[in-house]
């Protein structure tokens, strides 16, 4: 603006004096007769023409005078010009000589004015009074460009250096070629050229002037001559230019004194000739060719701006001083023993050397006292120098080993890498990082760069000097949010960056800010990196929602710890699948389960493209379920989800109403991918030989002859009744009337769907079921719930999950369990006389990710009537906020306590309980000693199985090293033989060693650290974690299935196999099976002292337990052939094994009655443990009825609560079940009695019109339309 106003004022002016001059040209003044008129007097002296009387306006530049001014004031004027023509020749008129007054308005600008100027600024105007200012004139002096050239310019120093050494080594490469053409006896006519050189002289008497004389020819001194001038000018130019105020400074530095000692005296002999054969130590040179080198060594590291190079210069600078030290001292030698032994400047070197050396042979040593002298002086120098340079090299090289050094740019460039950024970095947390990294075939070439900001660990640092690991992995100390540790890491070149948290930390949103800060630092750095962000806190996720993949620990933990509730051991089957193996685990183990559970174990999920695939490119136009089932059938791959191309959503199972199109992905469950496998058709080899084809089962496995059979009939049947059956989705067995004594028929699984085939009831009978034929005391359960979306949600970025709701938001008071308020007046679990089993949750703290514990659980696709009451049992009470985004959800309640105190666990209704969640605590996840973090959790969970054994407990570990001490006893054999497979495992490089524990194999324990895998897994697989969502229902994607079990019956062992089942439910429901959950009776091995002991008491259980098996094996025995059913060919074996203890040697009379003391003692503790309970429930004023004791448990207790993974050893010292999952089993795979099968089930909604779809959320929802939803905590 001020520029504008400036120039428009420059403008306004010039306007007004062009206006003057025009008028002034146009209006002359006029003559008069009387002399008061006449306005100059030149015009009246000359006869010109009138015409130049308008010059001397023009040459004062005075405007005329106003027109409006009055007449009145013309006689002062006059007669004030009459007087002053009087007094001189020359008349002016002053009013010509003043300024112009201009007019009061400001006239308009011209044209030409007015848009030109305000753009092209005011360059044209002569009175511009602006002053143009130049800045760093200091620099301009000569001495400021001088300096600039010779010392502040990176390139131009490095050149003038390069230069300078080049001079200092030609000085010393002259002197050699001096030495060499020296002549003692001859020096040219010097004043010493008579001394008589007696080389047998002794040794005291000296001939200096062999000395201080050496024979030097010509063009050797004409080139160190000008060398020496050049060398000269040179210090005197830095010397000039380093000047700071001291010139003492200057004069007495090492460098300058050897400059005039090697530079003077060839200059001083242009002028003297006599003196050109004077002895010059040039040799001196060396050390100023030392100091150039490394300060050009300096400049070029500033040139290329590397800044890490300090261990680099020491080496060169211990080094270059080595030599300049042996250089010094052959060359001093040599020429001192000129005057005594003749020595060559080779038998110099050598002496040396080998007294550098400390060898010392004694057939080379100096003969005169000066040159004895000079070796002193070297000897004193070395041991004063090398060793300060010798420690600076240790200090310089055990901070390297800390820092790690870098990663350079060619290997960034020509080779791959990933960055590994971590807070603290644990041995356990590499190594599952560098075993399931590389895992994969393809990453064999990567090179994995750890960027910590921490020292590293020494266990870590004996793992890295593995030569296995010690040629892949680098670790660098130094943080991601400095640029110069991420140039070092090569982070713009790195192929992915993994970007971990520190789960360990006592306060983990702290922990989580520092992640979100590292990925920020990443992406600034290289935008173009994938970052691969592992979050702790699920309110933290939408910082990081920029990066390539993201895992959220606590919504994968409490969602796969609510699927445990309804999907036994969901936890082990996720964690097997994101896994790498190879199925090879337990392969050499004599226990059948173990090979067929480790077998099982490596299959993992893969995907290809429908058009490049040979598993499933001939079902193009076929519905998915078809292309599923004859997969499956035909190569033992199980399809679960596919990808449109035009679609970014995976959708699991969409159901037979998908059709297969070429460009679609498949995603598969098999050992390998399908790159990897050969196919071998063993129906061209069958034909080939002349066997007969059964065409059904050609599985990896072959089917038994009775199968083969029994599957002929079923087609036969099929063809026969070809319509589909209109059942509900339960398998129950046809009705006697029906198919008389033949087997009963199994669908075919059509190619496409058929809408009279797939019905709105069959998918959704338990829903129809709950909404139209409830019965009046089910009514009171679930007849008051509503179907929507949670109106609150605690955090930015939870999926919107469709869940049953209550019609009204429950108020807060009425969440409170354990008080009753004036809504309800129930104070315990028991007064609510809630119809199914409760699950309790407990937790420190009520965090935003237990809101993902209670969405799997209300979600729409689970029935009423199944809906579990859930119980928080939270050390510290809840906020309103987590109150108010859970008070929407039926049977939800909390109650403040903890698990070690047993009036809360009573209070809370744990005997009414079918599941207790045990959610590891932040606050005992950092420990002193390392695996320390799980004791309390571990003692607390002991002690709860001990009162409470029946009780189904999932716990979760902050170390999976600690589930050995799960359900742990001291002189259990069996658990010692795992323990010892375990570390087979281990050995052999096993990524999964710990699945053969129990615990883990029965999902009863987990560990959030399992799931890192899932993180690493997906650089390779980048839709792991989205399958995985899905699974665990964090995400719904419309079409997409769910997660869910179903359990073999009694009346479903008619379909005998997993592949005959497989066409079953894909007939029938369109569900895809994918693994088994089997829990099964194993003889536990124990001592040979406890083997012989025979206690009639322990038999008289064993003896209720096998009556108790008979009576179930008579039940659901259907044929004379015992080989048809699993439980009777198990009752025979046990019965033989029982027989065969029975014949042993009877023991001693002392064993006996130990034996029967120590059950006296068990019994005892039983009743202490029983009464104590119930004395605790009779204080609370809570009734006993629901409680029994321990010893009153039967077998059917332990076999349908499969949680324990053992009957307790106070019972049975030998009878005991075992639980495992199989993942994608081959097809001939034997059912067995309480199997459970995990499938997945098509999307309700995608099979139902679009109006019943949208209506029903739309009316559940009315009720809370008028309620604003509350901010979302930050």
């Amino acid at each position: 603006m001020n520029i504008f106003f400036n120039m428009r004022g420059t403008i306004v002016r010039q306007i007004a004096e062009d206006r003057a001059l025009a008028e002034a040209a146009m209006n002359p003044p006029r003559r008069t007769s009387s002399p008061p008129r006449r306005t100059s007097s030149p015009p009246r002296r000359t006869s010109s023409p009138p015409r130049r009387t308008s010059s001397p306006p023009r040459r004062t530049s005075s405007p005329p005078r106003r027109p409006s001014s009055s007449p009145d004031d013309r006689p002062s004027t006059e007669s004030v010009q009459m007087n002053n023509s009087s007094n001189s020749g020359v008349i002016l008129d002053i009013s010509t000589l003043k300024m112009a007054e201009v007019d009061t308005e400001v006239p308009p600008l011209p044209p030409r004015y007015r848009f030109r100027d305000l753009l092209l600024g005011d360059q044209t105007f002569q009175n511009d009074d602006r002053v143009q200012v130049e800045f760093y004139v200091n620099e301009n002096t000569f001495k400021e460009r001088l300096k600039l050239f010779f010392i502040k310019n990176q390139r131009s120093s490095l050149r003038i250096r390069l230069f300078n050494f080049s001079l200092k080594i030609l000085t010393c490469a002259l002197y050699v070629l001096r030495v060499s053409l020296d002549d003692r006896e001859d020096v040219n006519g010097d004043p010493c050229a008579k001394c008589q050189n007696n080389s047998t002289a002794d040794s005291a008497d000296i001939n200096w002037c062999v000395i201080f004389w050496v024979t030097r020819r010509e063009p050797v001194w004409a080139i160190q001559v000008t060398v020496a001038l050049i060398s000269f000018l040179e210090t005197m130019l830095i010397t000039y230019l380093s000047y700071k105020g001291n010139i003492w400074e200057q004069i007495f530095q090492i460098s300058f004194i050897l400059e005039m000692i090697n530079s003077v005296p060839f200059i001083i002999t242009i002028f003297w000739c006599p003196l050109r054969n004077i002895f010059v130590p040039v040799f001196l040179n060396c050390w100023l060719a030392k100091g150039a080198l490394e300060n050009m060594i300096n400049d070029f590291h500033r040139a290329i701006q590397r800044t890490h190079s300090a261990m680099f210069n020491q080496v060169f600078i211990l080094i270059c001083t080595l030599l300049c030290l042996v250089f010094t001292g052959a060359c001093g030698i040599q020429h001192l023993e000129r005057a005594g032994k003749r020595l060559t400047l080779f038998d110099s070197f050598y002496f040396c050397i080998v007294t550098f050396s400390t060898v010392g042979y004694g057939d080379v040593t100096p003969q005169i006292w000066p040159s004895q002298l000079l070796v002193v002086i070297l000897i004193c120098v070395a041991l004063v120098v090398l060793p300060l340079q010798f420690e600076e090299l240790a200090y310089l090289w055990m901070e390297s080993q800390k820092l790690g050094g870098n990663y350079s740019r060619h290997r960034a460039q020509t080779e791959k890498h990933v960055v590994l950024c971590v807070s603290s970095l644990k041995i356990d947390l590499l190594m599952d990082f560098l075993n399931e990294f590389y895992a994969h075939p393809r990453l064999q070439d990567y090179y994995v760069v750890i960027l910590c900001p921490t020292e590293i660990d020494i266990q870590v640092r004996r793992i890295l000097q593995i030569p296995l690991w010690s040629q892949r992995v680098i670790y660098l100390q130094g943080s991601a949010l400095k640029d110069q540790d991420l140039m070092r890491a090569k982070m713009d070149d790195a192929e992915a960056c993994f970007i971990l948290s520190s789960r360990n930390e006592v306060d983990r949103t702290a922990a989580d800010h520092q992640t979100i800060l590292r990925a920020w630092a990443a992406k600034d750095f290289a935008p173009n990196c994938p970052l691969y962000v592992q979050i702790l806190k699920p309110e933290n996720k939408f910082h990081v929602k920029f990066a390539d993949h993201v895992v959220c620990e606590e919504e994968f933990k409490y969602a796969m710890l609510a699927l445990n509730c309804v999907c036994p051991a969901t936890s082990t089957l996720v964690t097997l699948l994101v896994h790498t193996s190879r199925g090879q685990e337990g392969q050499l183990s004599p226990e059948q389960w173990q090979r067929i559970y480790g077998r099982c174990s490596g299959n993992e999920v893969y995907h290809i493209r429908l058009c490049d695939s040979k598993f499933f490119g001939e079902y193009d136009g076929k519905s998915f379920t078809y292309a599923s089932f004859h997969a499956h059938k035909k190569y033992g791959v199980c399809l679960i989800g596919v990808k449109r191309e035009d679609n970014k959503s995976i959708l699991l199972n969409p159901g037979p109403r998908h059709i297969m199109a070429a460009p679609d992905t498949c995603y598969y469950i098999n050992i390998t991918k399908e790159e990897n496998s050969a196919f071998i058709f063993k129906q061209e080899e069958k034909h080939n030989k002349g066997i007969p084809v059964s065409g059904l089962y050609d599985a990896p496995s072959r089917l038994p002859v009775h199968s083969i059979i029994a599957s002929m009939g079923t087609v036969a049947i099929d063809l026969q009744n070809p319509s589909p059956p209109e059942e509900s989705s339960k398998l129950t067995l046809p009705t006697e009337n029906g198919a008389g004594s033949r087997r009963p028929s199994i669908a075919p699984v059509l190619e496409i769907a058929d809408s009279s085939a797939i019905l709105p009831c069959d998918l959704l009978s338990d829903q129809s079921e709950d909404e139209n034929n409830q019965s009046d005391e089910e009514g009171s359960v679930g007849s008051d719930f509503v179907k929507g979306y949670p109106p609150n949600s605690p955090y930015i970025g939870s999926s919107p999950t469709l869940c049953h709701l209550l019609p009204q938001k429950a108020p807060f008071c009425c969440l409170r369990l354990d008080k009753g308020c004036t809504h309800s007046s129930f104070e315990d679990a028991k007064a609510y006389g809630f119809k199914n089993k409760l699950i309790i949750v407990s937790a420190e703290t009520a965090g935003n990710g237990l809101y993902n514990f209670i969405v799997p659980l209300r979600a729409y696709y689970r029935p009423r009537k199944e809906l579990n009451p859930i119980v928080l049992l939270l050390d510290y009470p809840p906020d309103n906020h987590f109150l108010e985004a859970i008070c929407c959800f039926p049977m939800v309640y909390f109650m403040a306590g903890t698990i070690d105190n047993l009036d809360n666990l009573l209070q809370c209704g744990i005997i009414y309980a079918d599941n207790l969640v045990v959610v590891d605590k932040e606050s005992t996840m950092s420990a002193e000693e390392d695996y320390m973090a799980d004791a309390k959790t571990i003692v607390n969970v002991q002690t709860m199985f001990r009162l409470f054994p029946s009780l189904s407990i999932i716990t979760e570990l902050t170390h999976p090293s600690n589930m050995r001490f799960m359900q742990f006893r001291a002189k259990d054999c069996y658990s010692l033989a795992l323990s010892k497979l375990e570390k087979i495992e281990r050995d052999k490089g096993s990524n999964l060693a710990f699945m053969f524990r129990l615990p883990f194999a029965a999902g009863r324990v987990f560990s959030i650290s399992m799931l890192d895998t899932l993180l690493y897994q997906s650089f390779v697989k980048d839709y792991m974690i989205g399958i995985a969502r899905l699974l665990l229902g964090l995400d719904t994607t419309p079409g997409s299935g769910y997660l869910c079990a179903m359990k073999i019956t009694e009346e479903d062992l008619w379909i005998r196999t997993y592949g005959r089942l497989f066409q079953k439910l894909c007939s029938s429901s369109s569900e895809i099976p994918i693994g088994i959950y089997r829990t099964e009776s194993h003889m536990f091995s124990t001592s040979e002292s406890q083997n012989s002991i025979n206690v009639p008491q322990g038999e008289e259980h064993r003896e209720r337990g096998e009556s108790w098996k008979e009576k179930k094996a008579h039940r659901n025995s259907t044929t004379s052939d015992q080989s048809e059913h699993p439980l009777l060919r198990k009752k025979s074996m046990q019965w033989a094994r029982r027989l065969s203890r029975k014949n042993v040697k009877p023991s001693s009379r002392a064993e006996r009655i130990s034996q029967q003391r120590l059950n006296l003692y068990r019994r005892s503790e039983r009743q202490e443990l029983s009464e104590l309970v119930k004395n605790r429930m009779k204080h609370l004023g809570l009734p006993t009825v629901g409680y029994e004791d321990v010893s009153n448990l039967t077998a059917s207790d332990v076999m349908n609560r499969v949680n324990l993974g053992y009957l307790q050893d106070e019972m049975n010292d030998h009878q005991n079940t075992l639980s495992y999952v199989l993942i994608n089993p081959p097809p001939d795979t034997v059912l067995e009695l309480n199997d459970i099968v995990y499938i997945i089930r098509s999307d309700p909604l995608a099979h139902m019109p679009e109006e019943s779809q949208t209506g029903q959320p739309r009316r559940n929802q009315q009720d809370f339309v008028s309620e604003t939803r509350d901010e979302t905590h930050l």
